[in-house]
This record gives structure tokens, sequence and C-alpha cells, in this order.
């Protein structure tokens, strides 16, 4: 149905609905705009979770990612931020293609229906003013026949007359054909006129405003359809981000499920296993003939050498945790009897109580152990610990002489370079960094040597499987870092061996020796940074770098890079190709040009 036909009265509530339909236009790109902003927040608040919960880098996080679940976890993280990058995909998508659009849309649309209304308007005041013009010609029509009539009326009362003079019946006469003449011509121009307006009326409501109103109703839907096809693009930037987001739940998971609770378990025994080997069996002591009574071998002490050395903190039973270079020390043993009187006779409870409460002091070698502090050759580890520690050291300390060497490598590239190009630069400027780089392998290669004497150490040390007897010191020092054998030894025994105090007093010797950290360049550190470092201006590559080394990038002659860090002296520049792509390059290879704020700063 056309409104020209069927509402060709309704200019006033026309006005009115279309003025409405941009209001809800209006209203429908405000409700876009507030669900963008809800898609922003909650992917930021996502990514936010996601990083709250990320592993800091330390040793205690570190030896976590050994574990599967923690790996699953870790993932799940990852996978949870890329999720939370799909809903700002959303966010972009429906201000580029809904808010953006309609925002354009909504003002050709006033401007539209502002020119059609203008012209409605126009033609309106148009038909009032032939309008008017009719009524005039009509009114001046009625008042000449009206006058013709009274002329005519006095000249029939004149020629009645017979006391009238003929002149003066003349004179009547005359003003009545007069009268009659303006009134015919009054006539002709209402019938003139009110045909004209007749037509001007027929154009004007069968034509020009059903014109008018066509382009209205034509503006009408094209609004209501650039509705439609807006309420399916928010549906369709939704579906679009699905198989991302399913394959984001996907790993999530694939990680679940590649969680391994044996090999977790296993890790456990990898991580903590000291090397030791369990006592051997106590033999029978005769106490019927004690005049030849005899210590045997694996007895849990020696009454004999007790009573020759005097009671007192000795380090005998925490040899595991100290550094010999010979043998373990033996230790001193007791008969049975002394073992199960001090037993009966003492109060366990309150000493357990008194450990728990001083447990800052318990299982000092496993905390040492996560934590990490301790002499530098890990002595106060375990045979086995310590055997992992130094061949970690080990690879660590071989990674940075590799990143040394290359770095050697560059440096020696880029002074052949110098050398045969000298307008690029002095090749005597490369020379003190790599004597710096020199020393700094001669240092490590030092460590390294160290750390392989130690290694070579502990593993002539290590038990081998046949050895079956093992001495009962072993035992007791093994199981000192458990809360019960603490309550047990938080007294003073028989032999003086062992009390909480020295358990301390070792923690404290061993906090005192912490493990230096390999001296490793500025160069690798720079890579360490978390957050994206912004552009500080612009270069481009003069020759080209093939940047095969750990933290260069390679670069075609001619190319256009963004600049993130300036030359420190060490001949590099920081540059970044895209968001994932950066590295270093020598800044004799590139034509720098820094941003004024840059360099002000």
């Amino acid at each position: 149905m056309s409104w020209g036909s069927e509402l060709w009265d309704q200019f006033d509530n026309l006005e009115k609905h279309t003025q409405w339909g941009i209001e809800f236009v209006e209203k429908y790109t405000k409700f876009v705009k507030e669900r963008s902003e809800i898609e922003t927040s909650y992917a930021k608040q996502i990514r936010n979770l996601s990083k709250k919960y990320q592993p800091k880098k330390n040793s205690r996080e570190e030896e976590e990612s050994k574990y599967t679940f923690c790996r699953a976890f870790l993932t799940s993280l990852n996978e949870l931020n890329d999720y939370a990058g799909q809903h700002e995909v959303i966010a972009e998508n429906l201000t580029s293609q809904i808010i953006s659009e309609l925002s354009r849309y909504m003002q050709e649309l006033k401007a539209e229906r502002k020119s059609h209304f203008h012209d409605g308007r126009k033609a309106q005041q148009h038909i009032e003013s032939s309008w008017k013009q009719l009524e005039s010609c009509k009114r001046r029509f009625e008042r000449d026949c009206k006058e013709a009539d009274r002329a005519q009326q006095y000249f029939e009362k004149m020629d009645a007359d017979i006391n009238v003079t003929k002149a003066d019946v003349e004179k009547a006469r005359q003003q009545a054909q007069m009268r009659h003449q303006m009134a015919a011509d009054s006539k002709s121009d209402y019938s003139s006129y009110l045909q004209k307006f007749n037509q001007e009326q027929n154009d004007h409501y069968y034509t020009i405003i059903p014109n008018i109103f066509q382009k209205l109703q034509d503006m009408e839907e094209k609004r209501i359809e650039r509705i439609g096809v807006c309420m399916k693009t928010f549906a369709d930037v939704d579906r679009q981000v699905l198989p991302i987001v399913g394959k984001c739940l996907d790993e999530m998971t694939k990680a679940a499920e590649s969680i391994e609770p044996k090999t977790d378990s296993k890790q456990v025994v990898e991580s903590y296993k000291s090397g030791f080997e369990p006592p051997g069996d106590v033999e029978f002591e005769d106490y019927g003939q004690p005049m030849k009574r005899t210590a045997s071998d694996t007895s849990l002490s020696n009454p004999r050498e007790g009573k020759e050395k005097p009671t007192g903190k000795t380090k005998g039973k925490l040899w595991p945790f100290i550094k010999n270079k010979n043998k373990s020390p033996k230790q001193h043993k007791e008969p049975l009897s002394h073992r199960l009187n001090d037993f009966m006779t003492s109060k366990p409870k309150m000493h357990c109580l008194r450990s728990l409460r001083r447990g800052i002091t318990l299982n000092s070698h496993v905390r040492n152990l996560i934590e990490g502090s301790g002499p530098e050759d890990f002595s106060h580890l375990p045979p086995e610990q310590r055997r992992k520690k130094l061949q970690g050291k080990l690879d660590e300390l071989n990674k940075d002489i590799q990143k040394e060497m290359d770095q050697r490598d560059a440096l020696t590239k880029m002074k052949d370079v110098y050398v045969k190009n000298p307008q690029m630069g002095d090749p005597a400027s490369v020379d003190p960094r790599l004597l710096e780089i020199g020393q700094n392998i001669e240092k490590l290669q030092f460590e390294v040597q160290k750390f392989e004497g130690w290694l070579a150490e502990v593993e002539e040390r290590m038990p081998s499987k046949s050895d079956t007897h093992r001495r009962s010191g072993i035992y007791e020092t093994q199981n000192n870092t458990t809360v019960s054998n603490n309550c047990a030894q938080d007294r003073e025994s028989p032999d003086g061996s062992y009390t909480e105090e020295q358990n301390s007093e070792t923690q404290v010797k061993a906090n005192t020796h912490p493990i230096p950290t390999s001296s490793t360049p500025e160069f690798d550190d720079e890579f360490d940074d978390e957050e994206t470092l912004p552009t500080i201006g612009t270069c481009k590559a003069l020759y080209p770098f093939e940047g095969h080394n750990e933290g260069t990038i390679s670069v075609a002659e001619g190319e256009l890079l963004y600049v993130i860090e300036e030359d420190k002296g060490d001949g590099w520049t920081r540059v970044r190709r895209n968001e994932d792509e950066e590295g270093y390059v020598p800044t004799s290879y590139v034509e720098v040009f820094l941003e004024t704020n840059a360099k002000d700063s």
C-alpha cells in the first residue's frame, strides 16, 4: 500500500512517525555501543584474571612447571587470554560494522527527511495560497454581481419615473451596463482561476504529495531494512568468533586430558629422591653374655665411642648436607637399651609442641631445595638432588657461553664490515666490547670447570645399586626432615649428636652462602621484558642483515622498521617489524629517524 494514496491527509502524523524512526535508530546505536563497552570490559577482566594467575619467575614456579597439571593450568590461562582477545574482536567489529555505519547513516537519514518535508511544506503553502486567491476572485465576482443588480434596479426606477429627465435615465442606464460588464469580467476571471485552482489542487493531491510521501515511504523502508541488516550483523559478529572460541575451549580440554597422575607422581620421586638407601637390619645384642658382647656394625650407636667423646653438638648426623671430599663420617652408636630408656623417660609430646612452634626451622634442607638457597656447590642437598642441580647449572652456563660466542661472532662480522667500509664506522670501536665478551667467556668457562669438578665428585660418591648395607647415621639424617623425627630428636640424645638448635645453625650457615648467578650481558636480559615497548621512531635498513643469532632479527636492504630502543653504546638497535617479531640489528646497518618527543626525552 502506498502512503501517497492512503495517507494524503496525514502529513503531520507522517512527520511524527519518521522522527520516531530516527530516534529508534539512535536508541539502537546506543544499545550496540553499550554492548561493545561490556565486551571490552569483560575482555579486560578476563585478561587481568589470566595475568594474575600466571606463574611468577622464581624457583618455586620453575619447580611446579615440571608437573603436568601445572602445565595444563598454564595452557588454560594462555587459552583464556586468547578467549578474551575474541571478545575484544567482537567489540571492535560492533564498533566498525554497526556503530560507525549507523552514525553516518543517521546523518544522511536526517538530511533526506528534512528535504522531503521541506518540499511537502512548500507544496502545501502553494495550494493554500492558490485557494486564497480563488476565494478573492469569488468574493469580487459576488460583489460585482450585487453592484450590477443594484444599478439595474436603479435604472428601472429612474426609467419608470415621469419626473426624471431623459439625461438622468440615460446616465442610470449606462451605469447599469457598466456594472453588468464588470460582473461579467469578474465571472470570467473567477471561472478561469477556479479551473486553474482545480488543476493545481489535483496535481497537489494526486501527484506532488503522493510523490513526496512515496519518497518518505522509501526512506522509511530503507531505514527498517538497515536496522534489520545491523541486527543480523550483531549476531554474525558473535558467530564469526565462535570457531576460535571453540578452538580455545578445545585446547583447554586437551590440556586437561594431558594431565598424567602417574607422571606427576614419578616427578615427585625425581624431585625429592636423595640417593640414599635404607639402613640394614639391626643385629641382635645378646645381653646374656655382657662381657663378650661386641657392638655390631649395624647397631644404632657404639657405647664405647659415646663415652670417649664428650656430649655436645656434632655435625656427624648432618654429613649428607655438608661438603666432605673424603667420605661420610662414621656415626656414634649406642646400645638399643639406651635408646629405649631414653624414649621411656622423655616427654615427646611437649617437645613436639615446641618443635611445631619452632616450625620455621623444620625441614630446612627441603626448603633450601625448593627456594634454591644454599652453598654454591649445592652441598646442602642430598647426592641425587645435588647432581641434578649441578647438571642444570652446567646447562645454564653452557647456554650463556653460547650466547656470548654468538655475540662475539656478530661483532666480529661487524668489525670486518667496518674494516672493508670505513665510512660505516670505526673498527676500533668494537674492540672494547669484544674484549669484554672474551673476559665473560673466560669467567663462564672457569665456572663450567668448577661445576664439572663438583659434578664428577658427586658422581664418584653416588652409591651403587649393589650396596645393601648402609650406616644407621644415614637413616637418621635422611629422616631429620620430618616433623616426627624432629619431635624425637628435639631433646639431646645420649651421645649428644643432634639437637634442634643444631638444625637452625645449619640452616643459617646454608643461607649465608647464596648461589651466585652467572654473569649474563645486558643484551640478553633485554628480552625478559613482559610489556611491549612503545615505538620511539623508525629506521631504514642500509644493508641486508641475516640475523642468525638469538635475539637478532633479519632485515632486507631498504626495509622500513619501527625503533623501540636506541643504541646504548653496544652497537645494536632494537627494532620491531610487527607485534610478534622484534629483535636487534647492528646500528651501522640502519638509518634511524627518531620522533621529536623521543629526542627531547
